[in-house]
């Protein structure tokens, strides 16, 4: 961990990502809550975090081909700038089409930042260092958790959405700040001869997707698990509303607590648990998931005690980041440096199509089926995911090739040196 952190890039890309997330986190709490609050729909809530999906989906080819083609530490910047201008409408009260405009359109913003930065973490520490950078970034991924959720519930039932609107500008303008300025990179895309058409570079990564067979197997695992989290989002507004009774504050704190957990698991994945393969962390993380999930809904027969939720969404926290790295380490081992960005697009589109299915057939569904079915169907489809992952037996420690690779030092794409790349 030390190692890593003493990575200048890295470092900033990190702390950058820590008050990014805080951002996206406080609005991902407060406004499906919002928009519930307003029409005391499940079906309108789910048809709000759709909106915050879809562009994901939509845009997808030119996402990924834009984190291949620019320079990844600029577009980072400038999603960040444009998050910020998009979030404006939201700083009056707003209607409910306002805030489904305004999340589509971050939403579309984020299509862009998400594979640009997680295909510029392997360019800053070098592939054989992905599952310790990603165990990093879990770490203040769920502290941004915590920070940002329990943040987005509390203003939001202290003083509105405005005041929701303000924390969020205040943090974002920090990530941006700290991603203004140039990075020193380990190694560098291949610059390419001509730039590809968009739809065919897009095509390209898809390709990378489905003729790896082990990756076929992660991607049907990623898209099952997303069906799973879509229809989390929906239901558990609902259950801790309706079923626990529970206020705004208390869904964004049962949200942001799974930090604790998180950052258990992400400290373990940086330093003792660097080299578990990632196929192992996918597969025994959605298991786990599956089993804690059905634990908690069935608990309400039993006490609706808002502490035991809480320590419960602690240590459900730890197998949720394990399954994030898993997804990430393993896409950014297989894939060549130029092609990062398209594929990991091509992933996260997937991530979106899933959730948004789980969040449309919650919203539909739990009117008439009950939310205490489509809560154990829920954690079955964790399972599910564990199950296809796991079939193949995959290896518990991570191999590398033994040969050396060239790595090269670069400032903001310009060459510099070239040294042996060493994994320790």
């Amino acid at each position: 961990m030390k190692q890593l952190l003493g990575v200048p890039a890295f470092a900033r890309l990190w702390v950058a990502a820590f008050f990014g997330e805080t951002a996206e986190w406080m609005l991902q709490v407060a406004l499906p809550v919002y928009v519930f609050q307003r029409t005391g729909s499940a079906a309108t809530t789910a048809l709000s975090i759709v909106l915050g999906l879809l562009p994901a989906v939509l845009l997808s080819p030119v996402a990924g081909v834009v984190a291949d083609r620019w320079n990844r530490r600029a577009v980072l910047f400038g999603v960040c700038c444009g998050l910020a201008v998009v979030a404006v409408p939201l700083l009056a009260s707003p209607s409910v089409t306002v805030v489904y405009a305004v999340m589509a359109a971050q939403a579309a913003l984020a299509s862009v930042f998400e594979p640009a930065r997680n295909a510029l973490v392997p360019e800053l520490v070098g592939v054989e260092e992905v599952t310790g950078a990603n165990g990093l970034m879990s770490v203040n991924g769920s502290v941004a958790r915590l920070a940002g959720g329990w943040a987005g519930g509390a203003l939001l039932g202290s003083g509105g959405l405005s005041h929701v609107m303000t924390g969020y500008l205040a943090v974002l303008a920090v990530a941006a700040a700290l991603l203004a300025k140039p990075f020193r990179r380990v190694s560098a895309p291949a610059p390419a001869a001509a730039p590809e058409p968009v739809v065919r570079a897009w095509l390209d990564g898809l390709r990378e997707l489905t003729r790896n067979h082990r990756l076929r197997r992660t991607g049907l695992a990623l898209v099952v698990t997303s069906l799973a989290q879509g229809m989390f989002l929906v239901l558990f507004v609902v259950y801790v509303l309706d079923v626990l009774g529970g206020s705004e504050a208390d869904a964004g704190l049962l949200r942001g607590v799974q930090a604790i957990g998180g950052l258990a698991a992400g400290f373990a994945l940086a330093t003792v648990a660097r080299r578990v393969a990632p196929a192992a962390l996918l597969g025994w993380g959605a298991l786990a998931l599956g089993l804690l999930s059905a634990v908690i809904w069935n608990l309400a027969a039993v006490t609706t005690a808002l502490g035991v939720y809480v320590g419960l969404f602690v240590v459900v926290g730890a197998p949720g980041v394990a399954v994030g790295a898993g997804v990430l380490s393993e896409i950014q081992s297989a894939v060549a440096p130029e092609r990062a960005g398209r594929v990991l697009s091509t992933a996260f589109a997937a991530i979106a199509l899933g959730t948004t299915a789980g969040a449309l057939l919650a919203g539909a569904l739990v009117a008439t089926t009950g939310l205490a079915v489509l809560l154990n169907v829920q954690a079955g489809v964790y399972v599910l995911a564990a199950i296809i992952v796991l079939a193949r037996k995959p290896p518990v420690i991570r191999r590398f090739r033994e040969e050396p690779a060239t790595a090269v030092v670069t400032v903001e794409g310009c060459r510099t040196s070239s040294r042996p790349a060493t994994s320790t």
